[in-house]
């Protein structure tokens, strides 16, 4: 074959994987959580998962464990889009943190989304206003975010969601900004601009100390 022709032919090969590389990346994927946690495909931290099925809703569900959890989604490296899920913690005062991992490195460094189900209805307004939670591991924990930055980084959810039941949440990253969206609102729930100097990493459903959660129908879209 000619070289001037091999050469060609090898650039019209390398575009069309370029192409199709960044269409899958625009196209959403969708984890099948029963049988990940049934087998391969999970990289879990200080927490064991178990497949779940509820009604029409299969996925999986992370037990109940002192100190933070995540299952990372293998093979899924994120940047930049949409995490959209279902979950559902339960009311029970400091025993329920459930959310959303991304940008993850390991077990230890991440941003998170988070939910405490227990301050969705009540009463108490000063907990009220702490119902969805932005972190980033393992610099910026809510402790330090809430004395530093209060009212930042947390805030209410309206309207407030079931706190035993499931609900649907939306993450939406672009650029430097991290929006919250919960159930069918058009309007966020929680505004952040992310405090890692991260920009792209791994992504999974994450629980915080002594809480377990379970988890349906995550869709992770890259933009």
């Amino acid at each position: 074959m000619d070289a001037r022709v091999a050469a060609r032919l090898m650039v019209a090969v390398v575009g069309l994987f370029t192409v199709s590389r960044v269409a899958g990346q625009q196209r959403a994927i969708e984890p099948d959580l029963p049988k990940l946690a049934e087998g391969p495909g999970l990289h879990v931290f200080n927490r064991s998962a178990i497949a779940l099925s509820d009604g029409a809703r299969k996925g999986l569900r992370l037990s109940e464990h002192p100190g933070d959890g995540i299952a990372y989604v293998e093979g899924v490296e994120f940047t930049a889009g949409t995490i959209e899920f279902d979950v559902r913690g339960k009311d029970v005062q400091q025993q329920s943190f459930v959310g959303i991992a991304f940008h993850g490195v390991d077990g230890t460094t991440y941003d998170a989304i988070y939910f405490r189900p227990f301050n969705f209805r009540t009463a108490d307004p000063a907990r009220r206003v702490r119902a969805v939670q932005y972190i980033s591991r393992p610099t910026y924990d809510w402790q330090k975010l809430r004395a530093e930055h209060p009212s930042m980084y947390e805030q209410p959810v309206n309207p407030a969601p079931d706190p035993n039941g499931w609900f649907h949440a939306r993450v939406v990253v672009a650029g430097s900004k991290v929006s919250v969206f919960v159930g069918d609102a058009t309007e966020p729930s929680l505004v952040v601009t992310p405090l890692s100097q991260r920009t792209k990493g791994r992504v999974g459903v994450w629980v915080g100390n002594n809480s377990g959660g379970d988890f349906a129908n995550l869709r992770i879209r890259s933009e």
